[in-house]
């Protein structure tokens, strides 16, 4: 007999407790507790894969270890955040906005094994509109199979009969298993269900893709334990309102998670962005003051991006102080060292930055960059387009150090540029290969504000 009870589960958190509570203990919101009845049943489940209860334990050095060849992708970026290709076995979370291209990629990802059978699970759309998604990303592999089911249970039938080499379900939140009478999408269908994939993943050796949706804060909804259970969690970072898109990994057990993948969404699909710095920089005819050339590194990889600001008189009585893609309270701190440290006043100045190609960027060495700008704006001086710049202000005003100057330097070399300012305590050991880029050491601002305008101060 199935025996039935009755809980009550956080829909944040995933907390549960016996009676129903108006505050959640453990994550401090409101109203987040719903009932739900859970059916355990006291055989084992049809379908489910267990394992042995005839294991015993081994020495370590009795383990053996082979290295499996990952399978390829045949998307470089997505292998590169993968550290090499999708591990046999394991189970891969992709999340991000409504809209960003998160089932294009999967979709992408499945039509493009040919030589592998790949089960697309698709409860949110009908096969038709699959069908139509396709045909615009032209597939190569057209023995994809679709499958529109939300059941667990019919879902595990149907891949014990396919026998894949790859599943893609999308999404995680739109599946259900009888065992449990809530609906899709509560913390204990998405627990349940993820579980029984996992299983799945590790007795048959057959990777599963799950897409995922994410809560207006932007973490991934769902319990917490959903993190925990699959092996790599990528996230998609980007506005709509731009072409790229940025996938991050948060958790990879099988490569770093320092990488990071560029694309651009096109009406055929995701496409690679394999040099964003060449993307990223406007090769603008004309010098326009106001911009300064930065060399950042996200994750592993080094690239220039533009860095805009706009400095004018304020009309309201209040100044504005506004940002795109930059902290907005570094941005008042770098303010202040210019005032404090440089007497740059804007006491009565309106000061709006935006990081170009509608980027998040969190390096501390795009501070140099950020300051040329504001300077090139109030003195309506342009900065030439082949000057960059890589360090970090400090509150007394001294240009810092940063980390992995060697690979910013290259890339600045790769993009032509001629001069790249950086802080002289950063310039111990560093190697520039007798290239075009000619290394400035400096080591306060003022030095900046003399090399650059050829001024002592900006009064």
């Amino acid at each position: 007999m199935a025996k039935t009870k009755s809980v009550y589960v956080c829909q944040n958190c995933g907390a549960e407790s016996v009676k129903w509570l108006g505050r959640c203990p453990s994550c401090n919101e409101w109203n987040t507790f719903v009932e739900e009845r859970i059916t355990k049943e006291s055989k084992s489940r049809p379908g489910l894969v267990e394992v042995s209860r005839n294991a015993i334990p081994k020495p370590l050095k009795e383990i053996e270890t082979s290295n499996e060849k990952r399978i390829d992708t045949r998307i470089g970026e997505l292998n590169r955040i993968l550290g090499g290709g999708i591990v046999p076995g394991s189970i891969v979370l992709l999340g991000g906005e409504p809209g960003i291209g998160k089932s294009t990629l999967a979709l992408q990802l499945a039509l493009g094994m040919d030589h592998q059978k790949v089960l697309y699970v698709s409860g949110e759309e009908s096969a038709r509109q699959v069908k139509i998604r396709a045909d615009r990303i032209n597939p190569a592999n057209q023995d994809c199979l679709i499958l529109n089911e939300t059941l667990l249970e019919n879902i595990l039938t149907q891949i014990e009969n396919v026998q894949p080499d790859l599943i893609v379900i999308d999404s995680i939140q739109t599946l259900y298993t009888d065992t449990i009478e809530s609906s899709p999408g509560s913390v204990s269908q998405i627990r349940e269900t993820a579980a029984t994939l996992l299983r799945y993943a590790k007795t048959s050796g057959v990777p599963v893709i799950l897409i995922g949706h994410i809560t207006k804060d932007g973490s991934i909804a769902g319990p917490k334990v959903l993190e925990h259970i699959v092996d790599v969690v990528l996230q998609f970072e980007g506005d709509q309102n731009y072409l790229y898109r940025i996938l991050r990994s948060s958790k990879n057990r099988f490569g770093s998670t320092s990488e990071i993948g560029i694309f651009e969404m096109q009406n055929n699909g995701l496409v690679e962005v394999t040099n964003p710095s060449e993307i990223l920089l406007s090769h603008r005819d004309e010098q326009l003051s106001g911009i300064a050339v930065a060399a950042t590194i996200d994750g592993a990889r080094p690239f220039l991006i533009e860095t805009q600001a706009l400095v004018s008189t304020a009309v309201y009585g209040t100044p504005q102080r506004s940002t795109t893609g930059f902290d907005q309270r570094r941005l008042n701190m770098l303010l202040a060292v210019l005032e404090r440290r440089a007497g740059f006043r804007l006491a009565n100045k309106d000061v709006f930055l935006n990081i170009a190609g509608g980027l998040k960027v969190s390096d501390p060495a795009i501070d140099l960059a950020v300051i040329a700008a504001i300077l090139s704006s109030t003195l309506d001086v342009a900065i030439p387009g082949t000057t960059c710049f890589a360090a970090e202000v400090g509150l007394s005003g001294e240009i810092r150090p940063v980390n992995r100057l060697d690979q910013r330097v290259a890339e600045a070399n790769k993009l032509g540029m001629t001069r790249m300012f950086v802080s002289r305590y950063n310039t111990k050991g560093l190697d520039n290969g007798n290239k075009n880029c000619k290394i400035i050491p400096i080591g306060r601002i003022e030095e900046l504000i003399r090399l650059l305008f050829g001024r002592e101060s900006v009064d």
